[in-house]
């Protein structure tokens, strides 16, 4: 067991079955804290540890182990994870400090395996590593979206123009009924005007006159209620065959869609969690080799024999080497000689077998990527078939309450012609030689007057009629505003990989450019990262291009490659790339822990100032060193030597 000499505000782990670790409890105290000591003394492990608790899944547990975990108790609050063997895997409950631990795994927690690290190392593709914390779907989700609702607004806009093209038929139509009802105004003046004349001359009969006038305006009342009742049948059969036409389009819409049972849905989703499966299998298999061949590697250069016992290995390593001369060496695992050059033709199988794992890897990626893009599409469709079915239950309702609507109107007109005969019957019969002229002048009248209504109500629907088109009109004029915002919003969408990506670059060049000012490598003038823009078939692809810059010893600089790097160049180059990472991303905001470890490319010296460079960032700064490399940091520092 291990404590800090600050046990205040300390961050506490219970650690079990982790790595090459029984069981240990360590405090780690605000700032920074070394974990020093020779090889296999459980420092990665440890860290590890660490990085289970933040939430990490690269963490493995005791050889001999089914279970473990790690407990973590920081400000007041508690955060546990058990591991448990399942199968070949790893199964992971309980709550981590992080919800989401990827990006912190790329650029917080820079072991010697840390995948950011180990591509800039060795030349692989740099912009999966800084493009993996993007939400690029969410991207493409929200571009889609922009674009259902600007074709909402173009369809909108062309019924509108539509019907602003009836515009000028519609105020022709309203000034032919003004006009009409004038020249009927003007024709009542007239006959009323008769009307009166003839009346001054009839000076018996008023009582049968009146109850006549009394008939007619009971007639005219009732044609005009006839009338209103047949232009709202009018108007709901116009609606019934609207409906209709929609129901047909809608069904055209259905016809088109395939039927997407739920069992496909399902296939789908175990495909994709069959496929990410895979995917972190692979990433683990890669990972676990990289770490074998470079150990193995290292192993055969220092031809150093000793039987080691590290804290991070695994029971079930293929070859822990050690040797007697350069002919032969002794290998850990049986104890027999071997000839150097079968160990080497092992170390080749591993890389021919990485290189393969690679491959498969990437074809998981295109495969997954690929059922990602069915779902999404499934899904798309499933949600349109829904809407259709949705609208086509709604029209179907509103078709039966208008039908019903209709039906109920046409009995209310077959009662009102049946009152309209009655009265023109009664009328009839009040007719008599006497008032035969007048008669005939009020029944004129009455009819002019039910024609001054109809035109009336004709010229009240035309206008309202012109005032929604030009209402709509009016209307037309915010849409093109809120397109042109979503034209913006479309453009800033689709230039917005671009934008990350080229900011992300520049980021990176900006921090790489500083650390390795800190470190003062006079050979290495600049490491910077080219963003390359290759065309493809359907659409721009980026590469992105790690560069370095070395000058000679009379001062003459010249651009080199990674692959003509020593190896130890290549760790540091993997290392400041990883570090520009953790300021890019402002991980000290998010993520308390910072972990560093394998820095034995980097002389001592320059790891202390490295040290005190992001000291000034992390609120826990971690870092695993041998002793001889530990003498250089402050003596303020927290040293942990034993877990």
């Amino acid at each position: 067991m291990a404590t800090s000499e600050q046990l205040a505000e300390s961050a506490r782990f219970s650690v079990e079955n982790i790595g090459g670790i029984d069981r240990t409890e360590v405090d780690i105290p605000p700032g920074v804290t070394v974990l020093t000591g020779k090889n296999a003394t459980n420092r990665t492990s440890f860290l590890r540890a660490i990085m289970c608790a933040m939430g990490s899944e690269r963490v493995s547990l005791k050889g001999d182990a089914d279970e473990g975990g790690v407990e973590l108790s920081l400000d007041g609050e508690t955060y546990e994870r058990r591991l448990s063997r399942a199968g070949e895997g790893i199964t992971y409950e309980g709550d981590a400090y992080l919800e989401d631990p990827e990006v912190a795994d790329l650029f917080a927690f820079l072991l010697e395996t840390n995948d950011a690290r180990q591509a800039a190392a060795r030349e692989e593709e740099l912009r999966d590593v800084i493009m993996r914390p993007v939400d690029i779907d969410a991207i493409r989700a929200e571009i889609r979206r922009l674009e259902s609702e600007k074709g909402e607004i173009n369809d909108e806009l062309a019924r509108i123009e539509s019907r602003k093209r009836d515009l000028p038929e519609l105020e022709r139509k309203r000034t032919s009924v003004q006009e009409r009802i004038e020249e009927k105004r003007e024709e009542l003046s007239e006959l009323e005007e008769r009307i009166d004349d003839s009346s001054r001359n009839v000076e018996e009969g008023r009582k049968e006159q009146a109850e006549l006038e009394s008939r007619l305006q009971e007639l005219r009342e009732t044609r005009s209620e006839l009338e209103s009742i047949r232009r709202k049948i009018e108007r709901q059969e116009e609606s019934i065959s609207s409906l209709k036409r929609e129901r047909t389009e809608l069904e055209e819409d259905l016809a088109d869609l395939p039927e997407a049972p739920m069992g496909d849905h399902r296939d789908l989703e175990s495909d994709i969690d069959r496929l990410r499966t895979q995917r972190q299998e692979l990433n683990t298999e890669i990972n676990e080799l990289r770490s074998l061949i470079q150990y193995n590697e290292e192993r055969l250069e220092a031809e150093d024999y000793e039987l080691l016992q590290g804290d991070d290995a695994d029971g079930d390593v293929t070859d822990q080497l050690v040797g007697d001369d350069a002919e032969t060496v002794v290998c850990w695992t049986c104890g027999s000689s071997v000839d150097r050059e079968q160990i080497e033709s092992t170390i080749e199988r591993l890389k021919s077998l990485r290189s393969e794992k690679v491959e498969d890897l990437n074809d998981v990626k295109t495969r997954l990527e690929e059922r990602k893009q069915e779902q999404r599409e499934a899904e798309r469709k499933q949600q349109r078939r829904t809407e259709v079915e949705e609208k086509l239950d709604e029209i179907d309702a509103e078709l039966d309450r208008r039908n019903d609507r209709v039906e109920a109107l046409k009995s209310n007109r077959e009662s009102l012609t049946d009152d309209v005969e009655a009265l023109e019957a009664e009328v009839d019969s009040l007719e008599s030689a006497d008032f035969d002229e007048i008669l005939s002048l009020h029944k004129e009248a009455n009819q002019l007057e039910f024609e001054i209504d109809s035109l009336e109500t004709d010229l009240e629907e035309v206008e309202s009629e012109i005032e929604e088109v030009e209402s709509e009109i009016e209307r037309a004029k915010q849409l093109r505003e809120t397109r042109s915002e979503l034209v913006d919003q479309l453009t800033d969408q689709r230039t917005k990989i671009d934008q990350i990506e080229a900011e992300a670059v520049d980021a990176f060049n900006g921090h790489m450019e500083s650390i390795l000012d800190l470190l003062g490598y006079e050979n290495i003038e600049r490491i910077w990262i080219e963003r390359i823009e290759t065309p493809a078939a359907d659409d721009a692809q980026t590469r992105f291009e790690l560069h370095i810059v070395r000058t000679t010893d009379n001062g003459a600089a010249y651009e080199d490659t990674i692959d003509h790097l020593s190896e130890s160049e290549r760790e540091v180059t993997g290392l400041i790339f990883a570090l520009a990472g953790y300021l890019v991303h402002d991980l000290h905001e998010t993520v308390p822990f910072m972990l560093l470890d394998s820095l034995e490319a980097i002389d001592s010296n320059r790891i202390a100032a490295l040290v005190e460079y992001f000291a000034d960032y992390a609120d826990f700064l971690v870092v695993a060193l041998l002793p001889e490399d530990a003498q250089a940091l402050d003596d303020d520092f927290t040293r942990v030597r034993s877990i």
